[in-house]
């Protein structure tokens, strides 16, 4: 089963993924799609607020936060990833719960990158969409 979409002016065919049995979702899949990634960067950058920094959430949405970051010129953007790694100090942890997991998730990110948001405006920039 797949759910026609038109994203950001491109059309998909999006797999549709059962979550309960009343309820599907099409599976927005960034990965590998350079013209949607592009497309959805733009639509995204001409609808954002102002901002300082960008951040995502390992992993989907990382194609999609950096490629806004080079439109915009920046070309930098924070991660906060799936588990702490080798160079991270000070880590900030939290758990979350995603629709698209069946189960609970840490996210971390690097305290020089929490620090560094500090009274900063932060987009917060993912790949779902509900």
């Amino acid at each position: 089963m797949e759910y026609a979409m038109n994203i950001a002016g491109v059309d998909r065919k999006l797999p549709l993924c059962r979550l309960t049995d009343e309820l599907y979702i099409g599976a927005f899949v960034i990965f590998g799609d350079a013209e949607l990634t592009v497309a959805c960067a733009k639509a995204l950058l001409e609808k954002a607020p102002e901002y300082d920094y960008i951040l995502t959430a390992e992993a989907k949405g990382i194609p999609l936060a950096h490629e806004m970051a080079r439109q915009e010129g920046t070309n930098k953007y924070l991660l906060a990833r799936k588990a702490p790694k080798l160079y991270m100090k000070d880590i900030f942890t939290v758990e979350v719960d995603s629709i698209t997991t069946d189960h609970k998730q840490i996210l971390c990110l690097d305290g020089k990158d929490a620090e560094c948001m500090k009274g900063k405006r932060v987009l917060i920039v993912g790949d779902v969409i509900s």
